[in-house]
């Protein structure tokens, strides 16, 4: 029984979408998976250096981490109208450099950002650190994301939304690309398989189960907003869209990629479905 280290968010989205594992109602075949949550740009810089087997990642990070680890096709979160917010305090004027808390350097937020705002000033933090930051005037505004984008104080105002940002870079009509996973490349092609498979069958069973899940995940603690917002923020990143790429979503990965290249941030332009899980090769080996 091999033992799979799994990186993931401890924002309610990714606990919503894992846990049908840690409950026992997903397992892998011959393997355990061991899971540990972190916030997202320490995951990212955790992918850097290799420490997951399998990990949550910010979809921006993926082409410096592309020939160390595959991209899964499972358990991502899009945008579809809403997104990131760029957040300050209400009736204040920001400059053209403007100081600003973002949640890591390489989170897609962080990405869009830079190339939207390229006279800001940028410091990075703890997400769960940007929305006091902006209170007691340590930074001039914020990009929130996760829960913190239905629940900001009401001393504070949007900005601008990213998906706003996202319009004008992508030319419309795409999904917002914010988070999915990746597995190590040296794991061996089946198992790769059947990891990817395990985590399809546990975002498709989590989201069929929604109702009786999200109540266990509030009773013990493991969320850190009320049902109402739960709900809501469930609906945005954590539904039937997560459970497998669409097309549509590979689109908005290749645009993301293309943004982030012609604008110096990435050496190669890669395409998105490069990069996946052969996963054709079980059937083939089937027959």
């Amino acid at each position: 029984m091999k033992n799979i280290s799994v990186g993931h968010s401890p924002d309610a989205d990714d606990i919503f979408m894992y846990y049908a594992i840690k409950f026992g109602w997903v397992t892998p075949d011959d393997a355990k998976f061991d899971n540990i949550a972190l916030d997202i740009e320490t995951l990212n810089q955790a992918t850097l250096k290799g420490v997951y087997d399998i990990c949550a990642i910010s979809f921006a990070l993926y082409p410096f981490v592309k020939d160390d680890y595959a991209l899964l096709k499972t358990a991502v979160s899009f945008g579809e109208g809403y997104g990131p917010k760029l957040i300050k305090k209400k009736g204040t004027v920001l400059k053209k450099n403007f100081k600003v808390a973002l949640s890591g350097e390489f989170t897609t937020n962080a990405l869009l950002f830079k190339i939207a705002y390229p006279n800001a000033r940028i410091t990075y933090m703890n997400f769960l650190d940007i929305e006091k930051a902006v209170l007691d005037g340590t930074v001039d505004a914020g990009v929130l994301i996760h829960e913190s984008i239905l629940t900001y104080d009401n001393e504070l105002e949007v900005e601008r939304e990213m998906w706003d940002v996202w319009l004008e870079l992508s030319g419309g009509g795409l999904p917002l690309p914010l988070g999915g996973m990746c597995l190590r490349r040296s794991i061996p092609l089946n198992n790769a398989i059947n990891y990817e498979n395990t985590l399809i069958k546990a975002v498709e069973v989590a989201n069929k189960n929604r109702k009786v899940l999200a109540p266990m995940l509030l009773e013990k603690g493991l969320i850190r907003v009320d049902a109402p917002t739960l709900d809501k923020y469930l609906d945005l990143y954590a539904n039937d869209n997560s459970v497998k790429m669409s097309e549509i979503q590979y689109k908005a990965l290749d645009k993301l990629f293309e943004l982030g290249y012609k604008n110096g941030f990435y050496q190669n332009l890669i395409k998105a479905e490069d990069f996946l899980i052969p996963s054709e090769y079980e059937e083939l080996r089937a027959r």
